[in-house]
């Protein structure tokens, strides 16, 4: 399926949600998006999956808009931090009710994940611990296999142990069934091995859109004797330097040439990567 969004804005009274924002998916890859608290990551999947209109610009699925769409939203599954507090059916009942709107809806893998999860059938979801309600919800995700399946912030509540089956899930699920998967998340560190592609946002607006493995060659750690790798990196643009004793490292922003690593080589410098999570917290400098 192909996603085309193009020029949008989303102005709430005198401030703008996002702003004269355009990208295009149309492959089947797990996207990261990516943004601190309020930058328009909800915002913005709340317009793909038909939640509101943008304020101007325009979305379209498929070449058509989505907003109320009802045939087009069928492809698309939003799963975000649902509160069951008030939930009395129990997950057997819910999970049927799921499988009547959700044509690519799978019960049997839906039932192995259940089993994953360690989630019981019978119990009314409103008595769910958060962390199993947010296992409901990324159960429900993954199951109704949807062409375009959205997870907004949905891990909130699951501890470490529940996560890592999430993205096991995920990995295994996307490369049998693969479908568009957008990810919003704060946990850069721990998820970007799970992205092929990455959007970021800041104050409303797409910093960059590009594939994991380019982004994070552009930039490098340099480690060596203090003095030397503050020689190489001094005009360079520094995103984060740490020192333990003489020994030193410096995190970079930027593509080396095959020079510039021959010369830290020269110098007994040890040239690394740079991880996804110093880059998104350089290039979105300044946002509260």
């Amino acid at each position: 399926m192909r996603i085309e969004v193009n020029n949008v804005s989303v102005k709430f009274k005198n401030r703008y949600a996002l702003k004269d924002i355009t990208f295009t998916i149309n492959e089947n890859k797990i996207y990261g998006l990516l943004g601190r608290n309020g930058a328009g990551k909800t915002t913005l999947l709340s317009l793909l999956a038909s939640f509101r209109e943008p304020s101007s610009g325009s979305i379209s699925i498929e070449g058509e808009d989505p907003f109320e769409n009802a045939k087009l939203m069928q492809h698309v599954n939003f799963v975000f931090n649902k509160d069951y507090k008030d939930e009395t059916d129990n997950l057997k009942n819910t999970l049927e009710n799921v499988n009547r709107y959700r044509p690519y809806f799978d019960f049997d893998y839906a039932n192995h994940l259940i089993q994953r999860f360690k989630l019981p059938m019978d119990k009314p979801l409103k008595q769910f611990s958060k962390g199993m309600q947010s296992a409901v919800s990324v159960t429900i995700g993954l199951a109704s296999r949807a062409p375009i399946t959205i997870f907004d912030e949905a891990y909130n509540g699951m501890d470490a142990p529940t996560r890592e089956i999430f993205y096991q899930e995920l990995l295994e699920d996307q490369s049998e069934h693969p479908r568009i998967i957008i990810m919003s998340t704060h946990l850069v560190s721990e998820m970007d091995y799970l992205f092929d592609e990455v959007l970021i946002v800041n104050i409303g607006e797409l910093v960059l859109q590009e594939e994991y493995e380019s982004l994070v060659t552009k930039g490098a750690s340099i480690t060596g004797p203090a003095e030397d790798v503050d020689s190489f990196v001094q005009s360079m643009n520094q995103l984060n330097t740490k020192q333990l004793g003489n020994t030193k490292s410096v995190m970079i922003y930027g593509e080396l040439s095959d020079a510039e690593r021959k010369a830290a080589q020269a110098k007994g410098l040890e040239v690394g990567p740079i991880s996804l999570q110093e880059l998104f917290i350089h290039l979105t400098e300044g946002e509260e």
